[in-house]
């Protein structure tokens, strides 16, 4: 092999191990909700994991109604009933909770008022060994209103 390559394959490797779980950040005055932080739990080859995200619902926002979340197509979802609402004091949010294909869709069963964060976790997320990691895309509806609003996504690194 000649140099370049080597100096280009170790650069990939080193970003690689470097780059860590990624969600995107805004302002807490900001006008719509956000995913402020995600997190893997079990960071094991081969066990199931759980996928942790942090909803914010900054003061300036509407009340959040629906959270649609694509699941990447390298996930593999058990099933509904793994998958936890809860607020900063860890009390359970009232969610209905439909699993379509890719789709999870959380439905609250009062809306979520602004000024509000929540951790959404899903639980006992099968996974591949390899590949390019996994981003989940984030959307919201709002108490009133049908229009579905992208708020983040959150990238999870495979580790293998």
């Amino acid at each position: 092999m000649n140099k370049s390559m080597i100096y280009a394959l170790t650069l990939a490797l080193v970003s690689a191990i470097f780059i860590p779980t990624y969600a995107e950040a805004h302002d807490d005055n900001a006008t719509l909700p956000h995913i402020g932080g995600n997190s893997e739990f079990a960071q094991s080859k081969w066990a199931p994991v759980r996928h942790s995200f942090d909803l914010h619902i900054p003061k300036n926002s509407k009340a959040v109604s629906q959270l649609i979340i694509q699941v990447p197509d390298v996930i593999r979802i058990s099933d509904k009933n793994r998958i936890d609402v809860v607020d900063t004091q860890g009390q359970k949010i009232d969610t209905n909770i439909s699993v379509n294909g890719k789709i999870i869709v959380l439905t609250f069963l009062n809306t979520v008022a602004p000024n509000t964060k929540l951790e959404i976790d899903i639980n006992n997320v099968k996974r591949p060994i390899g590949g390019n990691g996994s981003v989940y895309q984030m959307s919201a509806k709002f108490f009133g209103s049908d229009v579905v609003l992208p708020v983040g996504f959150a990238r999870f690194r495979v580790n293998g």
